[in-house]
């Protein structure tokens, strides 16, 4: 691996750097994007659509699309560099993220062009906003078990069911979702993927509200909703290959995280909190904990970096993109576990303070870490793929 940026990468960070300081206002800024991935009120979706908009006005959202889309055919070391700058920059997940990293990439591999024509600019630009539906109240790490019907009715599809779990689904216009068009098929074969404006009639939407506070969760229920069949992508009851095309792209982004920073930002805790009437900092089992937590961010850096080189070098994904999902979830629960030790009562204050300024961020940790264990695919299930597809044990 060669860990050196070129000087043409380095001016680019330097390009995308400039612009961010020079264009981002400090009231978008947030302190942990995780914890506000989906915007808390309406007012701030709305402000944040227009920094999506701005950005794609100035070319940087979908860099790595290509120019026919509207991308900016960015090669992966350049998305790379703006992922870290975006980051470093505090800047919020725009409110288009499944559109932009889920539903437009998979519309390019198996949209019909004049899907692709409809959609994906207005994807980049926030005009329309998507939520995934994807998971059910009996068909969560099971996808394929999934009820939801869709009846066809000649020219158009009547929907019938219940997803739940649909995150930003308040906000959303559009949702790609699967439905069940052929239930007597074996349960992989017989489902279709589907494009659903969210104002069509019968279509209800009912915010999940979690223990710190957030609806970034939603039920969605579908009653005798009409779709149109130029809204099917791919082929009628072939709906899991499309299906598989955005979990590959779900599965490259979950699981991730600045958590290097986070510990970072613990330490430096660690030297105004104390423990027992001493700084946190002078307790021996402190230190400890910092730095098996520091070692394993590092463990994850390289594992994301051998990911890099493959895909640099042309080959087909392996098995880091589970090991990166697993191993990334698993940390955050982790941190999120130590800093609960660590801070004591602060780490439940969902309010700042001369000692902890940023308690309401570990107070969103603590609660809310165990869901990424979950979203994008289980722990225990990417257990079961690199047993079964890395190290070749029989299925259990």
């Amino acid at each position: 691996m060669d860990f050196q940026y070129t000087p043409e990468q380095e001016a680019f960070r330097v390009t995308v750097r400039n612009w961010l300081k020079a264009n981002l206002s400090p009231d978008l800024c947030v302190e942990d994007a995780r914890d506000e991935r989906i915007a808390p009120n309406r007012e701030t979706f709305e402000r944040r659509r227009t920094w999506q908009r701005t950005m794609y006005e100035a070319g940087w959202v979908g860099t790595s699309w290509p120019k026919q889309y509207g991308g900016r055919d960015a090669d992966l070391m350049e998305q790379v560099i703006f992922d870290e700058e975006y980051n470093r920059a505090r800047a919020p997940v725009l409110p288009g993220y499944s559109g932009v990293a889920l539903c437009g990439p998979t519309l390019m591999q198996w949209g019909s062009e004049e899907q692709k024509t409809r959609f994906l600019q207005r994807i980049l630009s926030g005009d329309d906003i998507w939520c995934q539906g994807y998971s059910e109240p009996g068909s969560g790490s099971d996808l394929a078990s999934l009820q939801t019907r869709a009846v066809d009715a000649g020219d158009f599809f009547v929907v019938n069911g219940q997803k739940v779990w649909t995150s930003g689904a308040q906000y959303a216009d559009w949702i790609f979702m699967l439905v069940r068009t052929d239930p007597n098929a074996p349960k992989h074969n017989g489902i279709s993927y589907l494009l659903v404006d969210m104002k069509t009639p019968g279509i209800t939407v009912r915010p999940l509200v979690l223990m710190n506070g957030h609806a970034h969760f939603n039920e969605v229920f579908f009653e005798d909703v009409r779709v149109p069949k130029a809204n099917l992508v791919g082929r009628q009851n072939e709906g899991w290959k499309v299906t598989i095309t955005t979990l590959m792209f779900e599965r490259a982004i979950a699981g991730g995280g600045n958590y290097k920073e986070q510990v970072q930002r613990l330490a430096a805790l660690a030297r105004q909190v104390e423990i027992n009437g001493r700084l946190a900092w002078e307790q021996t089992w402190v230190r400890q904990k910092l730095a098996h937590l520091l070692i394993e961010c590092e463990s994850l850096k390289y594992t994301r970096l051998r990911s890099l080189t493959r895909q640099l070098k042309g080959l087909p994904p392996g098995p880091e993109g589970s090991m990166l999902k697993l191993c990334g979830s698993e940390l955050g629960v982790r941190i999120a576990q130590f800093a609960s030790e660590m801070l004591g009562d602060y780490a439940m204050i969902n309010e700042p303070s001369e000692i902890v300024p940023d308690a309401p961020r570990w107070f969103n940790r603590v609660l809310s870490a165990r869901q990424y264990t979950i979203a994008g695919g289980t722990s225990e299930i990417q257990h079961n793929i690199m047993g079964e597809r890395v190290l070749g044990l029989p299925k259990g």
